[in-house]
């Protein structure tokens, strides 16, 4: 517990303010920061782009909740196929890539929970080079106006990043 909050403060302190004071987020039970973490990078030998979306599995519960009118919990979930579903659904419809100009679609590998957030699993088949890849990324922008999104991209090695903050959902990269 302490060292994934030491890591989303480090990122804190790295990229921005919290979107709440600290005191107020520790008397509500809140988290201080609504963000999403997505890493993407280039796997030349399959020819995929490998994809991970990590979210804070509370935000994330409250925002399909929210979206689909339906009971959810990602943790322990009744049935693994609807919430599989649910996830795929939602970050399809909040983010995507454009690899050299052409819209690439993305497969659902699955997701897990690791430390406070979910992960979610992503892969782009037959990109066998990247020279410049643009995303829109506006996932829970719906739920938190403080929301932000940070994108990590690595291709053959070369990693660049940014911060996308509500309402900014458009990020490009050239290699």
């Amino acid at each position: 517990m302490v060292s994934i909050l030491f890591k989303w403060l480090l990122l804190l302190q790295l990229f921005g303010t919290p979107a709440q004071p600290a005191e107020t987020a520790a008397a509500t039970g809140m988290h201080p920061i609504f963000m999403s973490v997505t890493e993407i990078e280039l796997n030349s030998k399959e020819k995929t782009l490998e994809i991970s979306c990590k979210i804070f599995t509370d935000d994330f519960e409250k925002t399909l909740r929210q979206n689909y009118n339906t009971t959810v919990d990602l943790i322990n979930p009744k049935d693994k196929e609807a919430m599989n579903k649910l996830v795929n659904d939602y970050v399809q419809k909040h983010f995507t890539i454009t690899v050299n100009g052409k819209k690439t679609s993305l497969q659902f590998i699955g997701y897990e929970k690791q430390e406070e957030g979910i992960l979610s699993y992503y892969q782009a088949s037959n990109i066998t080079a990247v020279n410049k890849i643009e995303i829109t990324d506006n996932i829970l922008y719906d739920y938190k106006k403080e929301q932000i999104g940070i994108i990590h991209v690595t291709v053959d090695g070369n990693r660049k990043s940014t911060k996308l903050n509500n309402p900014d959902d458009k990020a490009s990269f050239e290699f």
